[in-house]
């Protein structure tokens, strides 16, 4: 019998069809990398990587009726080919359950529209009051729009909508005013504010527990009650299955679900979301589409953005409707937001243009419109030309750390814990993987030594004076989140305790042997960066680096971490070759919304 220890192929040749086992095999590798189907035109599909000789034509397969079928045939087999793409039939499912509710919802609205406007017509002074006030001078005509407001009211129109924007513009402060509103036209509403992680969840609610905006106090109130918490939670998660207890026939008890950071839900969980939805309930999602997809399978954000061919499109009915909500008049939509041709989608994914962080010009803001749109004469620009906001150094050199080895000083000198752990969150360093001399383990080391050779800590044990740690998995017996970050130090009695910020101005403290989850967080994966934000970021972009894994998905998360200045390390040619590199995870989504709306028929 022949062993091997790939589990690819070990599944493959489970069936007892010879025929199937490269379609298997490379369906098995290719979702353990975040894919949802393949492409069966795709010629370099099976590759001298595959460890088959040979391979059948795929209709040769298709007559397997036990193994493989059409959508058209049922879907009661292990693997399902739909136009030219290989799932299996779980993810086909997903895939199709994604599709159908949200045409569903989209469909619901029809009726609901003129009732729903007349409403909002009825708060045109409350809503004017909410209007947009950052300067507009020199801006492109997109920025000075009044997108914040727009997907507001679009929001309020739907009963799917998407709300994308970079750091800074103003994400939360829309989903405020949102809620605003919402409370204002149904007081009673019952509200889900929900995120991949806990940690996301509770930066929704602070951030909206601490806006500026003019709450009434009963809405400040109702806002400040809402319990957010993580997606898995909100269905009610079991343990060791794939099942909730909330689903198609067991529906959420909320009319309106919010989602955070939604670019990191993968294709199974977001499924079971929808699935879950009452029937009169209406759903928003609130991420960056550029950022990193999610870590399991799909990329649900990115895909249903690229399902239209721009963003941001109305017809000229809608454009009057909207802009009569809008006073200032350079803030309105124009004619460059028209349409004739209508996708599905289309004003139901508002992308927020200005970011209040920084603008399209300046030094991090044009550094990451660059990478993200592969502009390489740009990204030169900025590598070349010297900035007061940005500093490049070309190689991996003790001389780069210097900078925010010695700001960590500052935490550690202030006596105050909440103080230290504000000081800290002030500055990180980002790397793009775990292991290897520019990994994770290797950089929080090499701050540990410098401070140690400073006589700033002592690292003689497993939890020292000062060791800032960041929680990896959610303990809700203690209140803690997966990317929560604590620092260790004694308390009054001379006890080392890991002590957290709770939020709301104090403090709570864990004894570290309750702790089991957790690592030194001096410096911290681009991945686990997602949502946070940082006045000073280092980005540590090895040498010699896999290329597949250096994207310009990963730069523009890490790149956009930092708020006022930031330091890359990292060769200009690997910079310039990661710009060119996407993640392209394959889905249907986008051919499939396509393909139904030209047909009129579910998924």
């Amino acid at each position: 019998m022949f062993i091997t220890d790939d589990i690819h192929r070990q599944f493959a040749e489970f069936f007892d069809d010879k025929n199937i086992w490269p379609y298997a095999y490379v369906l098995s590798k290719k979702l353990s990398e975040g894919n949802v189907c393949i492409n069966l035109n795709d010629p370099s599909l099976f590759d001298n990587t595959t460890p088959y000789a040979s391979l059948v034509p795929i209709e040769t397969v298709l007559q397997n009726k036990q193994l493989i079928s059409t959508k058209e045939d049922g879907l009661n087999t292990p693997f399902i080919v739909h136009d030219h793409h290989l799932y299996f039939q779980r993810y086909f499912k997903y895939e199709s359950i994604c599709i159908d509710k949200i045409s569903k919802l989209i469909e619901n609205e029809t009726s609901e529209l003129p009732a729903r406007k007349s409403e909002l017509v009825r708060l045109i002074d409350l809503i004017k009051s909410l209007q947009a006030t950052y300067a507009i001078n020199s801006l492109p005509s997109q920025e000075c729009i009044d997108w914040q407001m727009i997907a507001v009211l679009q929001a309020l129109l739907n009963n799917f909508t998407i709300i994308t924007g970079g750091p800074g513009t103003g994400k939360t402060t829309t989903l405020a005013k949102l809620l605003i509103l919402l409370f204002e036209l149904q007081p009673t509403t019952a509200i889900a504010l929900a995120a991949p992680t806990g940690k996301a969840a509770m930066r929704m609610h602070d951030a909206l527990k601490n806006s500026s905006l003019p709450f009434a106090l009963t809405t400040k109130q109702k806002i400040n009650s809402l319990q957010p918490s993580t997606i898995h939670s909100l269905l009610g998660y079991k343990e060791d299955t794939v099942n909730f207890k909330y689903h198609a026939n067991n529906p959420l008890p909320y009319d309106w679900i919010i989602v955070d950071e939604a670019s990191m839900i993968d294709l199974p969980l977001f499924a079971k979301l929808l699935d879950a939805l009452a029937p009169h309930a209406r759903i928003v999602l609130l991420g960056d589409k550029d950022q990193l997809a999610s870590v399991e399978a799909g990329s649900l954000l990115g895909d249903l953005c690229a399902s239209i061919p721009q963003l941001n499109l109305f017809t000229n009915n809608q454009i009057d409707w909207i802009n009569q909500f809008i006073p200032d008049d350079n803030r309105k939509l124009t004619s460059e937001n028209a349409t004739d041709t209508a996708a599905l989608l289309t004003s139901h994914i508002l992308e927020l243009k200005f970011s209040h962080r920084f603008n399209s010009v300046g030094a991090i803001g044009k550094l990451s419109k660059a990478i993200i749109t592969g502009a390489i004469e740009n990204i030169q620009e900025c590598i070349r030309i010297p900035d007061d906001k940005i500093v490049f150094y070309p190689v991996f050199q003790k001389e780069a750390f210097d900078e925010i080895i010695s700001a960590y000083k500052n935490y550690i000198l202030e006596p105050d814990i909440l103080k230290a752990i504000h000081l800290f969150n002030q500055q990180r360093i980002l790397v793009a993987v775990r292991a290897g001399t520019q990994g994770l383990y290797a950089i929080n080391k090499i701050i540990e030594d410098q401070l140690k050779k400073m006589y700033l800590i002592k690292p003689d044990a497993e939890f020292y004076e000062n060791k800032p740690i960041m929680i990896t998995r959610n303990r809700y017996d203690l209140g803690l989140y997966n990317g929560d970050i604590g620092i260790v130090r004694a308390d009054a009695n001379g006890v080392l305790k890991v002590w957290f910020d709770s939020g709301n101005g104090t403090l709570k403290s864990v004894l570290p042997a309750y702790l089991s989850n957790y690592e030194c967080v001096f410096a911290m994966t681009i991945h686990k960066s997602q949502g946070s934000e940082f006045d000073k970021v280092m980005v540590v972009i090895p040498e010699g680096m896999e290329m597949p894994m250096l994207t310009k998905e990963l730069l523009y998360t890490a790149i956009t971490r930092a708020k006022t200045y930031l330091v890359v390390v990292g060769a200009e040619e690997t910079i310039l070759q990661a710009a060119q590199s996407s993640i392209h995870r394959i889905s249907g989504i986008k051919n499939r919304i396509e393909a139904n709306q030209k047909e009129g028929v579910s998924a």
